[in-house]
């Protein structure tokens, strides 16, 4: 029987554990390649301290905390997949992504991994602080969203 394949067809260009190990890749690779890049921008201008590729031991593991930052981009990778395998590939899919990773992982950071580290929530309200959080994020949302786009696209 043949099937149709529309953009809202189920993603069948990921198949199997490909398709997850493709999404943490490219939320990995994001914050490699676009969340760093936008924190030294932002560094640049005087409107964060932070550093990037910052190479200070962090976690439990005592791993360099660019490459913590990528793990985490490559879980949340995982959840964007999730959430957008029936989303259509299209300009508006990438405006979705960058959307995501501006709102979610920043809420997150904001709202329950500060408080864990006893930090204060939202870096305390402070403006520059919420900013860099909102861009760095939108930035790994962009990134993410073009490598899962680009790969879905050349499965087909």
């Amino acid at each position: 029987m043949n099937q149709v394949r529309t953009d809202y067809s189920s993603d069948t260009s990921l198949q199997g554990g490909a398709q997850w190990l493709v999404a943490f890749a490219a939320g990995f690779i994001a914050v490699l390649a676009l969340h760093q890049p936008v924190l030294g921008l932002l560094a640049s201008v005087g409107i964060t301290q932070a550093t990037p590729y910052a190479t200070k031991a962090v976690g439990p593991l005592g791993v360099p905390q660019f490459i913590s930052a990528a793990f985490w981009g490559g879980v949340w990778g995982i959840v964007l997949h999730a959430l957008s395998r029936r989303w259509p590939v299209s300009a508006g899919f990438v405006v979705k992504c960058l959307l995501f990773g501006m709102v979610f992982p920043t809420l997150v950071a904001w709202f329950v991994v500060a408080p864990l580290k006893g930090l204060p929530m939202a870096g305390g309200f402070k403006p520059n602080g919420m900013l860099t959080g909102l861009c760095v994020n939108a930035a790994w949302g962009l990134g993410t969203g073009l490598l899962l786009a680009l790969y879905r696209r050349a499965r087909r």
